[in-house]
């Protein structure tokens, strides 16, 4: 939202805050059955004007909770086929590095930052299982480890590659 329109949001806040507290003072007065003081005799037409307003108010914050309601769903969207494509590079990457079905659930669960006990429990295998099949990814992968595997997938994301994953000679 631009700036303006957020100065709007606060003068219709302020102006349904005026009516508001208008309107309780008003209906203090009749509640309690004292008279109205000199000020607020007489102000039908002003209470009309302030009934109409706070229509619009509610008219205004109806669009705007709409608008809010349809960009949460365009940003969920966009956010769905990210992850899918986030997804899908990572299984490309899989498949050139010709990782086996367990491998990738390992790789997997590793880069979503489970521990190796973790992905052994889930897995129902033996920690030096998942050790050796970690190894296996790594190496296929051709990285040291956990957090360059990561890596190596958060560098994809970003438009300027950080590291150089040419040979060196």
């Amino acid at each position: 939202m631009k700036n303006s329109g957020k100065v709007w949001l606060w003068l219709l806040l302020v102006v349904q805050a005026v009516c508001a507290a208008f309107f309780v003072v008003d209906g203090l007065f009749d509640w309690t059955g004292r008279p109205e003081p000199l000020g607020f005799r007489h102000l039908h037409a002003f209470e009309l004007l302030l009934s109409f307003a706070l229509f619009a108010g509610i008219a205004v914050t109806a669009m705007h909770i709409r608008t809010f309601g349809q960009r949460e769903a365009q940003m969920q969207r966009q956010l769905d086929m990210a992850s899918g494509a986030f997804e899908q590079l990572i299984q490309e990457h899989f498949d050139q590095w010709q990782l086996s079905k367990a491998e990738r659930e390992v790789a997997m669960l590793a880069l979503k930052g489970l521990s190796v006990a973790d992905i052994a429990a889930l897995r129902q295998t033996k920690e030096g299982t998942i050790k050796a099949q970690c190894g296996a990814v790594y190496r296929k992968a051709g990285v040291s480890g956990r957090m360059q595997l990561l890596s190596y997938f958060v560098e994809e994301l970003i438009a300027e590659p950080v590291l150089d994953r040419s040979p060196q000679t």
